[in-house]
């Protein structure tokens, strides 16, 4: 099966500690025996502190996006270190070169790939671009909430849930960028419209992406 795996980079890089990216590198090398793996990795609280520096130095919202984007593929060559033989040696930069990389049958990381996409964004459209048969979304929660569950104790965990419904959950009060990690509409919109079997999983246990696979856990977007 053919798999795309996002990494928050508020989960990988949190501590900046070589254990989290030596634990996702012994599941992914694991689970590339019996599938095609792609991994997108964010830039997490690095980044943002090197965007908060950017702004402050009054450089256009592009550029600081591009900085962003930078850290990311900082992100993605620590787990191409950690993966070793098991990953191709360089970052993709685009989804082409992803596509081309992954004719190696090693695991393909990436970081950013243009201003104004997400690490969401970029999930779902190399998922879409390669044909993945499913997309899962390591994140700092343990599935999809109707509302910030770090703020509300009587926040809601979705098990399943089709894109319609995030669509619809987006536009109310409860959920803004920055009150807790989801989705983006952009990365919603091309899982609703490829029907990518989508899984938002705790990504603060590695293993939770082997388990998403296997069994049950998290939140399943489920197609239309």
């Amino acid at each position: 099966m053919k798999i795309v795996v996002t990494i928050g980079g508020s989960i990988i890089i949190k501590d900046h500690n070589y254990k989290k990216f030596r634990d996702y590198s012994e599941v992914l090398s694991d689970l590339t025996k019996e599938h095609d793996i792609f991994v997108v990795i964010g830039g997490g609280k690095t980044a943002r502190d090197y965007i908060g520096i950017a702004r402050d130095l009054g450089v256009s919202e592009a550029m600081c996006d591009d900085i962003g984007i930078e850290v990311t593929r900082l992100n993605a060559k620590l787990l191409i270190s950690a993966l070793g033989d098991y990953a191709f040696p360089e970052v993709p930069h685009n989804f082409r070169e992803a596509m081309q990389f992954a004719s190696s049958k090693k695991i393909v990381v990436m970081g950013g790939t243009e201003p104004a996409h997400s690490t969401d964004a970029v999930g779902s459209i190399l998922a879409e671009f390669v044909g993945a048969e499913l997309l899962i979304n390591a994140t700092s929660v343990d599935g999809l909430y109707n509302k910030d569950p770090n703020k509300y104790s009587d926040a809601e965990k979705f098990d399943e849930v089709k894109p319609s419904m995030m669509m619809e959950l987006m536009s109310t009060k409860d959920i803004k960028a920055g009150t807790y990690e989801f989705f983006d509409m952009t990365a919603i919109q091309i899982i609703k419209r490829s029907s990518i079997k989508t899984i938002i999983v705790n990504g603060e246990n590695a293993q939770n992406i082997r388990t998403a696979i296997n069994g049950k856990i998290g939140t399943i977007i489920l197609p239309e």
